[in-house]
C-alpha cells in the first residue's frame, strides 16, 4: 500500500524515536481496543436484539477493532525500530486503510437506517429493505478489501525504494486511484451523511411530539451536529491532504508528507470516538426523542422502526 518517500525527508527520522506518533497509537490502541471490544461483548453476548442498527453497530466495531490491531507494529516502528519487513508494512497499511473505509461506509449506512426507520415508520418496502442489513456489510467488506487489494498487488510489480510506514500510500501519488478514492470513500458518504441528518432532523420537528417538553429538538440537532463534526474531524483532514498529494506527486515537500502522517493518526482516532458517539446518540434517540410513553401513535411506531 505504499511508494518511496524521499530520501531527504527519511533521513531526517531514521533511527530516532517518534514520540508523538508512539503516544497517539498508543491511546488509540489501548482506549480503542477496551471501547470496542466491550461494545462487540455486549452487542454478540449481552444483548438479545439483532436489529439493523446492533448489525451495523458490530461490524463498525469489528472493523474498529481490525484497524486498531495494525497499530502495534506502527508503534514499534515509531520507537526506532526501523527493522520490520516491508511485506509486513504493506499488508499492514492494506488491512488500515481497508478498515477506516469499511468503518467510513458502515457510518454512512446507521445514519442512512436510522433515517429511513424515522422518516418512513409505515413503509413495507423500506422496512423490507432494512432487513438485508447483513448483506450490505458483506457487501461493504468485498468493496473494502476487494478495491484495496488489486492496489496492493499492482504496487508489488513497481521497484520502489521503500521505507514501511515511512511511505506514502500509493493512492497519494496516483490521480487515477486517488480521484475515485476521494469520491466514493468520502465524498458520497458525507453527503448521503448530510441528507439524512437533514431529513431526521426534519421528521423530529414535524412530530407532534416534538411540540411538547417532552422533547428538546435543539438538543437532537446539537447531537446530530456532533456526530457530522466527529466525522468531519476525522476523515475530512486525512482525504483534503490526499488530494493535495496527488497534485504535488513529482515532488512532494517534506511538511506535506508528515501532514499527511498527522492527518492518518487523525482518522484512526475515530475508532476511539465511534463508540462514544455514536452509541450514545442511539441511546439518547430510544430514550428521549421518541419516548414509549408517549400517547402519540406516530411517535410509537416511529420509535419502533427505529430500534427495529
Amino acid at each position: 500500500m505504499s511508494t518511496n518517500a524521499s530520501d531527504a525527508c527519511y533521513s531526517n527520522i531514521t533511527g530516532h524515536t517518534d514520540f508523538f506518533p508512539v503516544c497517539m497509537y498508543s491511546f488509540i490502541f489501548s482506549v480503542g481496543l477496551i471501547f470496542n471490544v466491550l461494545s462487540l461483548v455486549f452487542f454478540c453476548c449481552l444483548t438479545k436484539s439483532r436489529s439493523q442498527t446492533i448489525v451495523y453497530m458490530t461490524n463498525l466495531a469489528l472493523a474498529d477493532v481490525l484497524l486498531i490491531l495494525t497499530l502495534p507494529m506502527r508503534i514499534y516502528y515509531h520507537l526506532g525500530y526501523r527493522g520490520l519487513p516491508q511485506w509486513l508494512c504493506e499488508v499492514l497499511g492494506l488491512i488500515l486503510k481497508a478498515n477506516m473505509y469499511g468503518s467510513i461506509f458502515l457510518l454512512m449506512c446507521i445514519c442512512f437506517d436510522r433515517c429511513m426507520a424515522v422518516t418512513f415508520p409505515m413503509s413495507s418496502r423500506v422496512q423490507a429493505g432494512r432487513k438485508k442489513a447483513p448483506l450490505v456489510c458483506l457487501g461493504i467488506w468485498m468493496l473494502t478489501f476487494g478495491a484495496s487489494l488489486p492496489i496492493y498487488l499492482k504496487q508489488k510489480t513497481v521497484n520502489h525504494k521503500q521505507y514501511c510506514f515511512d511511505s506514502l500510500p500509493v493512492f497519494a501519488i496516483n490521480p487515477l486511484v486517488v480521484v475515485p478514492t476521494l469520491f466514493v470513500g468520502f465524498g458520497i458518504p458525507l453527503v448521503i451523511m448530510l441528507l439524512c441528518s437533514w431529513g431526521l432532523i426534519r421528521a423530529v420537528r414535524r412530530s407532534s411530539v416534538a411540540q411538547t417538553n417532552l422533547v428538546d429538538s435543539k438538543k437532537i440537532q446539537r447531537m446530530m451536529a456532533t456526530s457530522l463534526l466527529i466525522f468531519l474531524l476525522s476523515f475530512l483532514p486525512y482525504h483534503a491532504i490526499l488530494g493535495l498529494l496527488s497534485l504535488n506527486r513529482e515532488n512532494t515537500p517534506c511538511p506535506m508528507q508528515d501532514a499527511y502522517r498527522y492527518s492518518l493518526m487523525l482518522a484512526c482516532l475515530n475508532s476511539v470516538l465511534d463508540p462514544i458517539a455514536y452509541y450514545f446518540i442511539t441511546d439518547t434517540f430510544r430514550r428521549k426523542i421518541f419516548p414509549l410513553n408517549s400517547q402519540n401513535y406516530d411517535v410509537n411506531n416511529r420509535s419502533r422502526m427505529l430500534n427495529s
